[in-house]
């Protein structure tokens, strides 16, 4: 359950977070999210890179309907990806969702382990 009210928070708070702060800002909502939500790191990374894949993708998938795919198809062509707009959305999203898996995982580095 914490799994995933942590990839919800960190979607949220990086959208109202890339309102104010240029992008990189998703690594600072999924760090918070990550230091409030205590999990084991490889949850909180996978927790962080989910959160902010879904939300990349659905905002360059909002971003290409808007505008008929006029801009995407263009970059497309440019690198080499055949063209292929969802292609250019998939990368997109993976680059976005590396950060917010990292910040994730440095939010999750905060808590103090337990002796053993």
């Amino acid at each position: 359950m914490k799994f995933i009210i942590s990839i919800i928070l960190t979607g949220l708070l990086a959208f109202v977070i890339d309102l104010y702060l240029p992008w990189w800002g998703i690594a600072i909502a999924a760090f918070f999210v990550a230091a409030l939500i205590h999990q084991q790191p490889r949850y909180s990374y996978l927790s962080g890179f989910l959160g902010i894949f879904i939300l990349w993708f659905l905002l360059a998938w909002l971003i290409d309907i808007k505008n008929q795919s006029i801009l995407s198809k263009k970059i497309a062509l440019l690198l080499p990806l055949g063209g292929s707009v969802f292609l250019l959305m998939l990368i997109t999203s993976f680059i976005g969702g590396i950060v917010g898996g990292l910040g994730a995982l440095s939010g999750s580095f905060l808590h103090k382990k337990k002796p053993v």
